[in-house]
């Protein structure tokens, strides 16, 4: 690969300052392989809090600007202005400065949800098209490597037909009103800012995008929901939902969203269960993947062996038995981020016609799950065609 392929892309942020956990997981994961980096932002409400934050970080005080409409119009006019920027705000701005960078022509990086309605989405994904540039949306777990283990298994029949789907994201930390102390926590479960749903859009839509990469195949053909708000301050948001889930192929599927299942430290399980046999990954032990045959003794894949496949290893960064996490998929996936950025602009290397990463229609199609969800719930629990 030539240095001018390998020139870092000019990247700002909006939101994610001082104090933010998110924040800093993008700025890690961006600037991690050296695919990005950061010369602008607007990082704060207050300007001159995140003024001062952009400084800390070592920009230069006049690259980091009061609000977003500034950066964007300020670096527009720079010969060297940024070409990508993420977004890490909350809920109810993502479509406005998504639609603004983009018409600035812009790539973007976007917490999720990538907006409230399909509507909105389906607004972005044509704006997004008609102007040749990537939208990346962040499900961060996606980059974790025994995920494209999972895929290769199920594209070449390890587990035979595809029948049963369980999906949980179902954590404890908020089975009491913390949000009362927490303004971080406030904000997620007012729907001026949340939008439609508090955890079908903040935790559900994490295992449903897992399980898009990993069945590619299988396509909802209705579904029902219903939710309940157990702190009840939170209604109309929910803190807690069921879903049931039909595919087209006859599979079918349940998803438990929770943010009070008290005793839980995460809870994020994909249980994938065909004819032959089963997987399961978990994210507190994202190095492994279980693969249970009928009648043998369960295998514990692990992470960097060269008996998985070889698109489970194209990200490793160190050998089996050191255990990578988190920060690590994340930069995996901002490092996808950046290969089809460059290849968007003709700058890639060979070889990544099957890059595999959470693109615009990932995000419409969170949209659209939470959406549909969240019909069903309000109609009482019925069964919807997926639309």
């Amino acid at each position: 690969m030539s240095e001018k392929k390998r020139k870092p892309i000019r990247w700002g942020m909006v939101g994610g300052g001082r104090g933010s956990q998110i924040g800093y997981i993008h700025r890690s994961a961006a600037l991690r392989d050296d695919t990005f980096a950061l010369v602008a932002g607007a990082f704060d409400l207050d300007p001159e809090r995140g003024r001062s934050f952009g400084v800390d970080l070592g920009l230069d005080r006049g690259r980091s600007y009061p609000d977003y409409q500034t950066m964007l119009a300020e670096e527009g006019k720079r010969p060297d202005g940024i070409e990508a920027v993420s977004i890490a705000t909350p809920n109810n701005t993502h479509f406005s400065i998504c639609k603004a960078a983009l018409e600035y022509g812009l790539h973007v990086v976007c917490e999720k949800p990538l907006c409230f309605t399909v509507t909105e989405a389906k607004e972005l994904k044509a704006l997004a098209e008609a102007r040749g540039l990537i939208v990346g949306v962040t499900y961060g777990y996606a980059g974790h490597q025994m995920i494209e283990q999972a895929r290769a298994m199920v594209k070449n029949g390890d587990l035979g037909e595809i029948r049963i789907v369980n999906l949980q994201f179902a954590h404890g930390f908020h089975s009491a009103p913390v949000e009362e102390q927490n303004p971080s926590t406030r904000w997620r479960v007012d729907p001026k800012f949340a939008g439609p749903s508090y955890v079908l859009g903040d935790v559900g839509t994490h295992p449903i995008y897992i399980s898009e990469v990993i069945l590619p195949h299988l396509k909802i053909k209705r579904l029902m929901c219903v939710r309940q708000s157990f702190v009840k301050s939170r209604a109309p948001l929910e803190d807690n939902a069921i879903t049931l889930m039909e595919y087209d192929n006859g599979a079918v599927a349940n998803v438990w969203s929770s943010a009070v299942n008290a005793g839980s430290m995460h809870g994020q399980k994909v249980r994938i269960v065909g004819s032959k046999a089963s997987i399961e990954w978990w994210d507190e032990r994202p190095n492994q993947l279980s693969y249970e045959i009928q009648g043998e003794p369960v295998r514990i894949l692990e992470r960097g062996m060269d008996y998985l496949y070889p698109e489970a290893r194209l990200d490793d960064r160190i050998g089996g038995g050191h255990p990578e996490g988190l920060f690590e998929a994340w930069a995996n996936l901002y490092r996808r981020f950046a290969l089809a950025i460059n290849d968007n602009r003709g700058l890639a290397p060979e070889g990544i016609e099957n890059l595999c990463f959470p693109g615009i229609d990932a995000g419409l199609e969170g949209v659209r799950w939470v959406e549909n969800c969240v019909r069903s719930a309000d109609q009482g629990g019925i069964w919807v065609d997926y639309g």
